[in-house]
């Protein structure tokens, strides 16, 4: 007899075989070796059902949206707008008006930079990150604070790769006009206390914005919960297509920022005495948007929503333990990031070895990994080290996979010590 118990854990059981069997370039070869592909980071790779919908738009129902009558337009257009319900529910915004289309987590922040700080920041004001941002969440504060003359102050990190929440304290004040921060670092893994940062944030005034391109395919987002004020994130991240994300705000903020970007959509009434602009969130949305890309992040939310976020989160964690206990037994290995909350990326050194040349030899052997500064340069400074190797897993990765990266690496070691 099957009970309701039994039917929960059923329901809730994850095999990988099957998750990996909806994603068709996983069975391609590289250099004669099954693809083992471990920069997930970056970019994840797309299950068929997001390249059926690409596909379905262009064969489909091809169309601009918003301005037509005809029946693609209007097909285009639900579909278009399906998906900002989609995201809606997906991180829990309060309305569909606070979800903004953008081309990914970079443009987000930027949109934020160049339109509620041009409007908001003067002169002697301070903006707060972390030393373990992504250069997309340093450098349009970099350049709004010269503008302004405001101050751009740094959370420095510890050795393990954690925020040192006393010199943050020290650092926040009644000065303190925004804090950005990442979610999750994308050269560590190591998660951030956003709500505790949004918390002492408040106590001050200061606004806060997420960076949240590593944590949204990994952790359940709740931005009411969170109580951020922005929060971006990328589809590509999400077994979604590239060149598509979204930037959340709160409804008042957005009503009293100013435009981003002059031209269709995003007016109501022009004329060359003066224009009017359109409602949220097409005040944000100007021109012709990535249509199809965007109806297929719609797909790719629904897919991680059928599969159990959760259930992908502990197959996750499984991979970094797993992966964590076979890299520190290989000599010479550093892992770089030790945080107690991280997500399932493992970035390393190896003494003597430059991580281009470890990834050059994994790459003959199939695998593909990131090395670098991971476009978070700032932060490898802190660590005194020229780059990283990155390995970096998604809910389609194995075991078996990782074993065969420790292999490549003790090759790697023969080859190169």
């Amino acid at each position: 007899m099957i009970t309701s118990i039994d039917t929960e854990v059923k329901k809730k059981t994850f095999d990988v075989q099957s998750f990996r069997e909806q994603f068709p370039i996983l069975k391609r070869q590289v250099k004669g070796y099954p693809l083992i592909y471990l920069d997930n980071a970056a970019t994840s790779q797309k299950p068929q059902v997001v390249i059926d919908a690409l596909v379905n738009y262009y064969s489909g129902f091809n169309a601009n949206i918003h301005r037509g009558i005809h029946s693609l337009a209007e097909e285009a257009t639900a579909a278009f707008e399906a998906t900002r319900d989609t995201v809606k529910d997906f991180i829990n915004a309060s309305s569909r008006e606070e979800i903004i289309f953008t081309r990914g987590t970079t443009e987000g922040i930027n949109l934020v930079a160049a339109t509620w700080g041009r409007a908001n920041v003067k002169a002697g004001d301070e903006i707060i990150i972390t030393n373990m941002e992504h250069h997309s969440n340093i450098v349009p504060w970099q350049l709004l604070c010269e503008e302004k003359g405001a101050v751009l102050k740094v959370i420095p990190v510890d050795d393990n790769g954690e925020l040192i929440w006393e010199e943050f304290l020290k650092l926040i004040s009644p000065k303190t006009k925004l804090i950005s921060v990442v979610h999750v670092s994308n050269a560590l893994g190591t998660v951030n206390p956003v709500k505790n940062i949004i918390a002492e944030a408040r106590k001050v005034g200061a606004l806060v914005m997420v960076d949240g391109a590593q944590s949204t395919v990994h952790l359940d987002i709740d931005v009411q919960d969170m109580d951020c004020d922005f929060f971006a994130f990328s589809s590509h991240k999400l077994y979604g297509p590239t060149g598509i994300g979204v930037l959340y705000g709160k409804r008042d903020l957005l009503l009293a920022m100013p435009v981003y970007q002059g031209g269709g959509e995003m007016i109501k009434e022009v004329k060359y005495t003066g224009t009017t602009f359109n409602d949220l969130p097409y005040k944000y949305e100007a021109g012709t948007p990535n249509i199809a890309d965007t109806i297929a992040l719609k797909t790719a939310i629904d897919f991680v929503n059928e599969t159990g976020k959760d259930v992908m989160r502990r197959h996750e964690d499984e991979l970094l333990d797993y992966a964590t206990e076979q890299l520190q037994q290989i000599p010479g290995l550093k892992i770089i990031g030790q945080a107690k909350e991280k997500v399932s990326l493992v970035s390393f050194i190896i003494d003597k070895l430059h991580p281009q040349d470890i990834a050059i030899l994994l790459d003959n052997r199939g695998i593909a990994v990131r090395t670098g500064h991971h476009c978070a340069q700032p932060l490898i400074d802190r660590f005194c080290i020229p780059g990283t190797t990155r390995a970096s897993f998604a809910a389609y990765n194995t075991t078996e996979e990782i074993d065969e990266l420790v292999k490549g690496l003790h090759r790697a070691i023969k080859l190169l010590a």
